[in-house]
């Protein structure tokens, strides 16, 4: 893969994360939908296009995953969805990569890595970054919502340590999608509420599901082993700064002081701590 296509496929792909909270945030905010229905058509819509992929590929449909891994998706999922009923774009998506990062670091600790001392001020300072975001305050993001945000990144994070030595991420990926559609059913039918569906709330949850996640995923995947480990980590760095803009541009959000301040501490703490190597 030339260096050009390899930008140009990366760009896209972080685009694609990013848009996933436009989507959501727009929908929801907007009234277009509600949180179990935008769950679910985004879970059943990534699965069929995920599935489609791979039967195109491999001529063949094996079920990958696992029954955790699934459970971890949709945790992911329906707290995302339910977070952004109140919080904005880019605030929902730095609180979500915040938790992500801090879920897997933790796990790292807790089996017994040790850190140099760059990596540990990195994280000190991401974990600051957070919480100072979320003191009470005029820009502070409203708790409830910031708390179910976490919440989704830390069922991402194990999400993402379970499946990290996946054969076939692809494969895996679909089939969690699959597992997880029963799951999504199961809040549908229990947090329905009687707020009307529209056309257009339909269409932003199948976006979110069939390219901005189904096909975000398959590209992802698809440039993962021509970047190094530490690039890649570090290039995810810009979604929540894309998702920032994108609420500006096309939300009518506002980035305030407050949100500025916590992202630079926590994408730097956590590209800090990405960068350096650990102690030997």
């Amino acid at each position: 893969m030339s260096r050009l296509r390899l930008a140009f496929l990366t760009l896209i792909t972080m685009l694609a994360f990013a848009a996933n909270s436009l989507l959501c945030r727009e929908a929801l905010a907007a009234g277009h939908i509600d949180a179990s229905s935008f769950t679910l058509v985004r879970i059943v819509s990534g699965a069929l296009v995920l599935s489609m992929l791979l039967l195109i590929q491999f001529r063949r449909y094996t079920l990958g995953g696992s029954w955790l891994a699934a459970a971890a998706l949709f945790g992911y999922a329906a707290a995302f969805s339910f977070a952004y009923v109140s919080l904005s774009a880019g605030t929902g998506a730095l609180l979500l990569f915040g938790a992500v990062q801090t879920t897997m670091i933790g796990y790292g600790l807790w089996r017994g890595e040790r850190l140099s001392h760059l990596q540990i001020s990195g994280a000190i300072a991401a974990s600051t970054g957070l919480i100072w975001l979320m003191l009470p305050g005029v820009e502070a993001p409203p708790v409830l919502g910031a708390l179910i945000m976490i919440t989704a990144g830390v069922c991402w994070g194990v999400y993402s340590l379970l499946g990290r030595n996946a054969r076939e991420p692809s494969v895996a990926t679909a089939g969690n999608f699959l597992r997880a559609t029963p799951f999504a059913v199961i809040l549908f039918l229990l947090m329905r509420d009687s707020q009307p569906v529209t056309n257009l709330g339909l269409a932003y949850a199948a976006a979110s599901g069939a390219l901005a996640s189904g096909l975000g995923y398959a590209l992802w995947y698809a440039v993962l082993p021509a970047l190094p480990a530490s690039r890649a980590a570090t290039i995810q760095l810009s979604v929540p700064i894309l998702a920032a803009l994108g609420g500006v541009l096309f939300l009518g959000e506002a980035i305030t002081l407050r949100f500025s301040l916590a992202s630079i501490a926590v994408l730097g703490g956590i590209a800090l701590f990405i960068m350096s190597k650990p102690r030997a």
